[in-house]
């Protein structure tokens, strides 16, 4: 039994002998799962996509278009500003006009009156002009008389 073994070792001496000689000599650790730069490419990543949404969420508000549903029951017809952050706005509720008066925080009826013709030009040339006033008084005034 004894010369079984010897010869068994004797045998495959050099094949352990090669595999010890091609294994390294130092096996490094393996990487760490999450590393400093990994994280700090997560966190860009998150960072850029909600930069995104900021600037999509911006131009969406600066393109400002009209929803499907409201544009056919209600639309302003014009406005004018008569402060830094108050408007009149005239607005258009089937056949109703109605006079409202927008400031920060608050939205109030000022006048209601049958739907009148708009006059001569378009709204945008009134409000530019400073006709927008002349023009709502006379209304008012026609709207008191009849």
């Amino acid at each position: 039994m004894h010369i079984r073994t010897l010869l068994l070792a004797i045998l495959y001496f050099p094949f352990v002998a090669w595999a010890e000689m091609t294994r390294p000599a130092y096996i490094p650790a393996p990487p760490a799962a999450v590393s400093t730069s990994s994280v700090m490419q997560i966190i860009l990543s998150l960072v850029l996509v909600l930069a995104a949404v900021a600037v999509v969420a911006w131009i969406m508000k600066r393109i400002n278009l009209p929803q499907q549903g409201a544009a056919s029951l209600l639309k302003v017809v014009s406005g004018v500003a008569v402060g830094p952050r108050e408007r009149v706005v005239l607005m258009e509720v089937n056949d109703t006009w109605l006079v409202v008066g927008v400031a920060p925080g608050q939205v109030r009826t000022l006048h209601s009156m049958p739907k009148g013709n708009v006059p001569a030009g378009s709204h945008n040339d009134t409000v530019h002009n400073g006709k927008f006033q002349v023009w709502l008084k006379q209304m008012v005034e026609k709207r008191n008389a009849g």
